[in-house]
């Protein structure tokens, strides 16, 4: 039988938008009906595991039906690495996609899970303070020098990966959270994210803005490709409809099918 697919979300800094992005992932693909199993490998803060909670929680409450992903936790204990390679045996042997949400730092686990991937999906917003995990600047020319922590996590991952199997990772950086105005600023890290994007080989995709729907319906355990006539915890607008062609933009960069399918619901 073929073998799940294997998704991980990461950076290690905080505050990129990962956990936004791993859960408007994981439920975008199981409305195009596949199945999907989640790990959330934060294992103090548990964002994630903490949206599907609430999913549950909702949608058993209103008497509603969505689709659910397959959970699988890992106790923050001195031999999490032993119980995430358990964890992981059995997500990839009853999904179709395994989703793996990483810390905001660098852990033994988290690079046991950069180094199953098939393709590593890393959020960054507009800011050269982001960027920095990644590569790193001339001070006064702001020329790109070389790639920076997280950049070399990933690049000794793939050489793992390429030695056990001969698989190479597919590596996408997001523009996560861009500025709805352009700026001169945005311009510069434009240029250094394409530099460095021909140095380490990932390619670059749009993320998802700050908007206030995502923030809205996090404490329900839903996302904008959830809502519908029978799913509807807040009223809709165009602004929602826009954030739902973004989640389809999001799914086309990465390669993935399932939310692009979906009709749009219309505004009120």
């Amino acid at each position: 039988m073929p073998q799940a697919s294997v998704i991980v979300v990461g950076n290690e800094k905080g505050g990129a938008g990962k956990s936004t992005i791993a859960i408007h992932t994981a439920v975008a693909l199981m409305h195009g009906g596949v199945r999907v199993a989640v790990i959330d490998l934060d294992l103090r803060q548990q964002s994630t595991a903490h949206f599907f909670a609430n999913r549950r929680a909702w949608l058993a409450a209103n008497g509603a039906n969505a689709p659910v992903p397959l959970e699988f936790a890992v106790p923050a204990t001195d031999d999490a690495n032993t119980r995430f390679e358990e964890a992981f045996d059995r997500a990839v042997a009853e999904s179709d996609f395994v989703l793996i949400d990483t810390p905001g730092s660098d852990t033994a686990v988290s690079r046991a899970a950069h180094a199953k991937a098939d393709l590593i999906v890393t959020p960054m917003n507009d800011s050269f303070v982001d960027f920095d995990m990644l590569g790193v600047v001339d001070p006064v020319t702001l020329e790109l020098k070389r790639h920076s922590l997280y950049a070399e996590t990933v690049w000794d991952c793939r050489k793992q990966r390429a030695a056990v199997d001969r698989k190479m990772i597919d590596w996408v950086v997001l523009r996560n959270r861009l500025a709805p105005t352009e700026a001169r600023n945005r311009k510069r890290l434009d240029e250094r994210v394409q530099a460095l994007s021909r140095k380490v080989g990932f390619r670059v995709g749009p993320g998802l803005r700050d908007r206030v729907i995502y923030r809205e319906l996090f404490p329900f355990g839903l996302t904008i490709a959830d809502l519908s006539p029978a799913i509807r915890p807040v009223a809709m607008s165009l602004q929602h409809v826009a954030a739902r062609q973004e989640l389809r933009a999001l799914m086309s960069a990465l390669g993935l099918s399932g939310f692009a399918d979906v009709e749009p619901i219309a505004a009120e």
